[in-house]
């Protein structure tokens, strides 16, 4: 009888044993599914350039997902995040910064992110790049800020190089269309060499973010090229806050109430609120101000599962001076 029972006890604690292991598996299968890019080569860089990326993630759990810690295995690298709980259905971003001031040469990071809730696990990411000491870039990338659409805006950066005296560059590339870039004769002192360069996003550029970079090329058969980022943010003349709404669930028969800003630089007043949905009903508020509330209620009459509705506001500015918006949610 007892030899029974402890047979029994021993059965349950490897059962429970396999159970962990199997658990632990399958957190650590869905950790490792969270990112879609766990590995970026920032390339070759120059002394003092701007070099960042982020890795981006959705929490697509029911339960809220903690970040307890984030580490970086070599100060060439510097890991934050913005906010460690993430909501269902919510995205978070892993900012990598690359020290191209304190460190030269070639450089590799891993990042560990570690999760508790959940579950418990760890993603590990990985970062690479060449950080070239020969090579001093002023400011350390191309930046426009905001640009209101409409305007061109240029930006000045210079480029030093320490070394061969008949180093130059050959030729600066890039795959947006709406960047033009002019340089002028070098300047020659001793071994070094300095180029200007002159950037401009010109005034056909549409409304959104500018990321991209600059290939700047040039004689040395070591490297071939080295790249500068490019960032800026073009304003559209109206624009919606939040450009994607939320509802959440709303249940059939019930009505749920919510509301947007649309802005723009100069005062406007809103003409028309488009929408193919029936359910929704806006209160278009009267007048011309910079900044209008826009209160809006959806009604979960019909149409089960989820949807997402374009929202287009037209404006007294002009008739193709409107904005858009997404509101999303689920009837159930």
């Amino acid at each position: 009888m007892f030899a029974s029972r402890g047979l029994i006890i021993r059965s349950l604690f490897v059962f429970g044993i396999i159970g962990s292991i199997a658990s632990n598996v399958e957190a650590q299968q869905w950790a490792n599914k969270l990112f879609s890019q766990t590995h970026h080569d920032f390339g070759t860089v120059g002394r003092n350039s701007k070099a960042e990326h982020l890795f981006e993630f959705e929490n697509n759990l029911e339960s809220d997902m903690r970040i307890t810690s984030i580490r970086s295995s070599c100060g060439c690298t510097k890991a934050t995040i913005a906010k460690n709980i993430i909501r269902p259905g919510e995205k978070g971003q892993i900012q990598a910064v690359f020290n191209t001031k304190s460190f030269i040469g070639h450089k590799q990071a891993v990042i560990t992110l570690v999760i508790d809730r959940p579950y418990y696990a760890e993603v590990q990411l990985t970062v690479t790049g060449n950080i070239r000491s020969d090579i001093v870039t002023e400011p350390g990338e191309v930046r426009f800020g905001d640009v209101d659409m409409g305007q061109s805006r240029e930006t000045v950066v210079r480029i030093s190089y320490s070394g061969r005296p008949d180093w130059k560059i050959t030729d600066v590339r890039g795959t947006c269309d709406h960047l033009e870039v002019r340089m002028e004769p070098p300047v020659r002192q001793g071994q070094t060499v300095i180029y200007t360069l002159r950037v401009r996003l010109r005034d056909d550029a549409p409304p959104g973010d500018v990321s991209d970079e600059l290939s700047v090329v040039t004689n040395d058969t070591k490297s071939e090229y080295f790249v500068m980022p490019v960032s800026g943010r073009v304003l559209a003349p109206v624009s919606i806050t939040p450009q994607l709404v939320s509802l959440g669930k709303v249940g059939k028969g019930t009505a749920t109430k919510q509301k947007f800003l649309v802005r723009a630089s100069k005062p406007f007043g809103i003409s028309e609120i488009v929408c193919e949905d029936e359910r929704f009903t806006f209160q278009a508020p009267a007048g011309e101000k910079t900044v209008h509330v826009v209160p809006f209620e959806f009604r979960g009459e019909s149409g089960e599962g989820e949807f997402r509705q374009p929202i287009l506001v037209k404006t007294s500015l002009g008739e193709k001076i409107s904005a858009e918006c997404i509101i999303s949610g689920e009837v159930h």
